[in-house]
């Protein structure tokens, strides 16, 4: 706000007499906040079918919206998958309000056996007042099996596919109705491995939406080796060999500003057009964004 007031003063009140036309000129950091919400992405199918993945801080703001449906009765129906368990993915349960309503019912899926004793942990009593095993909902846990494909109700189907992080984590891609849409974060793509990229490829390929980590410059990349982040950089490296639609750009290091996002972002369409490919469309995540695969 303050530098905007100071734009206002700069150029003279009579910058004000078309307001909207004043707000079309401002940069992007300056007319919308990316948020700093940890990781969850909600996807909604074509027959209403309701999917989360990753369970951050901002499933806390989704479970409020959801409060205001069906799941305030306790007739809301959920799917919830985990690429990892690192804190930062899964801090959102205790908050998430439709977890607590009787009737509700909540499928947990992801490739890990004992997904819900790691989620118990977090609820011992040295962490959270109330145990995960009170929760009042009915939670279903699936152990998806290597290579195997999950169909959902209607024509949704979801897979998975391991990513290079500290203790593992993994994509999901789901598809209906021909649009595809993949999942991404906490991954680790490097100039060397840049060669297994193409073997990833039948995974990753022709989605019409991907929400991929993006979290360091090319530079902190190579301070930050084995991190399990990647770089923006080669994100467009792989998205544009992925022959992907649509980039969204993940899991925003927490130290920047959101106006060294947006440079970010610029920097990584003027890549993907140094790459040959003026096509692929690039953007931030940013909370609350929309986007419909129709």
């Amino acid at each position: 706000m303050t530098q905007i007031l100071e734009l206002v003063r700069k150029t003279g009140p009579d910058v004000l007499i078309d307001i909207q036309k004043f707000i079309s000129k401002l940069p992007p950091y300056l007319t919308r906040v990316v948020g700093g919400n940890t990781t969850c992405v909600s996807a909604t199918s074509s027959n209403g079918k309701r999917m989360v993945f990753d369970c951050g801080t901002g499933l806390r703001i989704l479970g409020d919206e959801l409060m205001r449906k069906e799941f305030q009765n306790g007739e809301g129906k959920i799917a919830l998958f985990f690429s990892h368990t690192h804190w930062d993915h899964i801090q959102g349960i205790p908050f998430f309000k439709p977890i607590y309503i009787p009737g509700n019912e909540l499928h947990f899926y992801s490739p890990y056996p004992d997904l819900q004793e790691r989620l118990e942990k977090q609820q011992s009593p040295e962490f959270f007042p109330i145990p995960f095993s009170a929760l009042a909902s009915t939670k279903l846990f699936t152990c998806l099996s290597p290579g195997e494909t999950l169909d959902l109700e209607g024509d949704c189907k979801v897979s998975f596919y391991p990513l290079k992080h500290p203790g593992g984590s993994f994509a999901y891609r789901v598809e209906e109705n021909g649009k595809v849409f993949i999942f991404a974060t906490d991954a680790e793509f490097t100039g060397e491995d840049f060669g297994s990229v193409a073997e990833m490829k039948p995974f990753f390929e022709n989605a019409d939406l991907l929400v991929l980590d993006a979290q360091y410059t090319l530079d902190e990349s190579f301070q930050k080796f084995d991190w399990g982040h990647t770089s923006y950089t080669m994100a467009v490296n792989c998205a544009v060999a992925w022959n992907v639609k649509k980039l969204v750009l993940t899991h925003h290091e927490p130290v920047y500003a959101d106006d060294v996002l947006d440079i970010i972002l610029e920097e990584a369409r003027a890549h993907a057009v140094s790459l040959g490919n003026s096509s692929i469309r690039i953007e931030l995540a940013v909370e609350g964004n929309v986007y419909k695969l129709s």
